[in-house]
């Protein structure tokens, strides 16, 4: 709680501190921001207001720059869009559903196979749905101190707070400090989820626009006690709907004596020096020099006091059980980029990256010796274009490993038209082929069956996507991806243990998405429906076949417009489809073919309120759990949340 308490406050003592000299009244401000400066001098000195700087900052001028250097700015409009993306991860989560206690991890309906990586990946991949990586940190640029408040209240004795502030110390030089914390108990036994994530940003560029840097430092805990699910009794239990097992904390769980952590902390520094730039207009060649430096160490460990071998099997030993996997990445790319009016913009880099995952010991099994350690160099090489002709647009991206012990190349390439102001279309091509993550290939644990050392090959994925979108007709995305050598995990028909496989089949995976707002006076209807097809003899890759989304709700301005209403009600479904179980131990989701789930609705009443930069959010979660049947679950043996009523708020303060 008191990483709660100090998200919340920590942004509110840096407005007070910036807060000082801004003596001018609240009453001369409009929605947060200053009126123009229409006060003579002798109007000051009567009042006794100082002068002061940026008097004329305006809503567009909040920058927000992401780490491509794609730039939108601060929006503190209440949207339905908004609406999607206030919860625990802070985007549009269509596509996931959650457990039941927040914190948590989400199963995946969908998945998108579009990647430009070329190593493997650290693994745990249930416990990384909140893991900001280099992509999720955005940096600022600011005319006055902004502060932003985000809570959402939690599930027992417990809240959800995201607080950054940031200022231009001068506009050349930003800062951010930023922390997301999380505490909440969860309704079942051993469910308690206590999660971190603190960040630092600064960006910085020369008054000659020469020389420019970007750099961060997180570090995240991520926090969660682990049950196992219910018990097969207790399932029985949760569907009869009985009133006496409405108290979630008396069904019985598969455990209650353990607790799996994610842990990690990055620094990221990309600078770039213009050796010839653009000085005006006329100029038709810009030609630079950039490094980018990522260092980054973070372990996930599994604790159990006592072994559990009815669940995982024979142990080691029979209690203090502690797993930890661990993985130090440094990185380095040095590009040269080159930019044309007539060629475009072309970038070539070369990368090195030095990787050390494993443990900490050596373990022999059965006469076989499992080694304790993958480390090693790999160099890669790459390139990027981009062109901007009228209504085209081409993007390109490139990447292939000429040395170390993995392979791996990527291809990567989009072409976007713009018919008209509504209409647009993009083709992309996406190919990859990269080795698996590294816990399907070296694993330890004090359990005896999930100790395992593979020599998988790499996996290909080829995709070929479409989209259109259009503000009058609809937005359609379509995606076709084949998957060669695809690894997942499943349960060993030998050991009844979970362990990880490849498919000696192709995998064909067919995708539509059609997005589309029907508005009619002050009432609007919006629709998500996602139509998915796989051909897989082995059954290996597993989604529903339709996913949906519909809002219906209503918008107005009320009270002479102080205040902006949002009210109504979103319907969720997907259909039955073999649903991945989920593996505390291994912090993975895993295929089973024996029972089907899904094809429950699910439905959420809200009503969201905008006063000022203040938005105010009320719902009834899932309020048709209580007549539509206890048989809703986000896994085997987890089910989904029942009813409840939660309240949140976001709050931005200009100064």
């Amino acid at each position: 709680m008191n990483k709660l308490v100090f998200a919340f406050f920590l942004a509110l003592i840096c407005n007070s501190a910036f807060a000082q000299d801004l003596t001018r009244p609240s009453s001369d401000r409009i929605d947060g921001f200053r009126d123009q400066d229409t006060l003579t001098a002798a109007q000051r000195k009567s009042t006794g207001i100082k002068k002061i700087k940026n008097l004329d900052a305006k809503i567009e001028d909040y920058l927000i720059i992401s780490h491509k250097n794609d730039t939108t700015y601060v929006d503190t409009t209440l949207t339905i869009q908004k609406e999607y993306k206030f919860n625990y991860l802070k985007r549009d989560n269509f596509g996931l559903i959650p457990f039941s206690n927040l914190g948590q991890t989400y199963n995946s309906l969908t998945f998108n196979f579009e990647n430009t990586k070329l190593t493997p990946g650290f693994g745990a991949r249930a416990r990384h749905f909140n893991y900001m990586e280099v992509e999720d940190i955005n940096y600022y640029r600011v005319p006055t101190p902004l502060t932003e408040l985000f809570y959402k209240s939690a599930f027992e004795q417990g809240q959800l707070a995201d607080s950054f502030f940031t200022v231009n110390t001068s506009p050349q030089l930003n800062f951010l400090i930023a922390y997301k914390g999380l505490r909440s108990l969860g309704k079942y036994q051993n469910l308690l989820t206590s999660t971190g994530n603190f960040r630092f940003t600064t960006n910085y560029q020369t008054k000659n626009k020469r020389y420019s840097v970007k750099a961060h430092m997180v570090t995240q805990d991520l926090m969660n006690q682990e049950n196992g699910g219910l018990q097969d009794v207790s399932v029985a239990n949760f569907e009869s709907g009985a009133e006496e097992f409405l108290d979630r904390s008396i069904l019985e769980v598969n455990f209650e004596n353990a607790e799996s952590i994610l842990v990690g902390k990055r620094f990221y520094l990309n600078h770039q020096y213009n050796i010839v730039r653009k000085k005006d207009s006329l100029s038709k060649n810009k030609l630079s020099i950039g490094h980018i430096i990522s260092f980054e160490d973070k372990y996930f460990q599994y604790d159990q006091s006592s072994a559990v071998t009815s669940y995982f099997g024979n142990a080691f030993k029979t209690s203090n059980l502690k797993d930890r996997a661990t993985l130090e990445s440094f990185s380095n790319q040095l590009n040269l980029n080159y930019s044309n009016d007539v060629l475009g913009d072309l970038q070539f880099n070369v990368n090195s990256n030095n990787y050390n995952y494993g443990y900490d010991k050596v373990v022999v099994l059965n006469g076989n010796t499992i080694t304790n350690r993958l480390k090693g160099n790999i160099f890669s090489v790459g390139g990027k274009y981009h062109k901007q002709f009228k209504n085209f647009e081409l993007q390109g991206e490139l990447g292939l490993n000429v040395s170390g012990n993995f392979d791996g190349n990527f291809l990567k390439a989009h072409a976007t038209f713009n018919l008209n102001k509504d209409i647009s279309a993009t083709a992309s091509i996406n190919h990859n082929s990269k080795a698996p993550n590294y816990n399907t290939l070296l694993y330890q644990s004090d359990y005896i069956n999930y100790n395992w050392q593979n020599n998988f090959n790499n996996t290909e994925t080829q995709q070929l996507a479409f989209q259109l979108k259009s503000k009058k007709l609809a937005n359609i995305a379509v995606d076709y991806t084949t998957i060669n050598d695809y690894t997942y995990f499943k349960i060993d028909d030998l050991t009844n243990q979970v362990k990880p496989f490849q498919n000696d089949n192709v995998v064909s995976y067919l995708r539509v998405k059609l997005e589309k707002e029907i508005k009619w006076h002050k009432f609007a209807l919006n629709n998500t429906v996602l139509y998915q097809n796989v051909q897989d003899n082995n059954n290996v890759l597993n989604v529903p076949q339709l996913t949906t989304r519909n809002t219906l709700y209503y918008s107005s301005h009320l009270f002479k417009n102080a205040m902006y209403l949002q009210t109504g009600v979103t319907f969720n479904y997907f259909t039955k489809y073999y649903m991945n179980a989920y593996n505390p131990l291994l912090a993975e989701f895993y295929v089973q073919t024996q029972e089907e789930y899904g094809s429950y609705p699910r439905l959420d009443f809200f009503i969201n309120v905008k006063i000022r930069q203040t938005r105010i959010y009320l719902k009834a979660e899932h309020f048709n759990s209580a007549f539509t049947g206890y048989n809703y679950y986000a896994a085997p043996n987890n089910p989904y949340r029942d009813f409840s009523v939660r309240f949140g708020v976001v709050w931005n303060f200009f100064l």
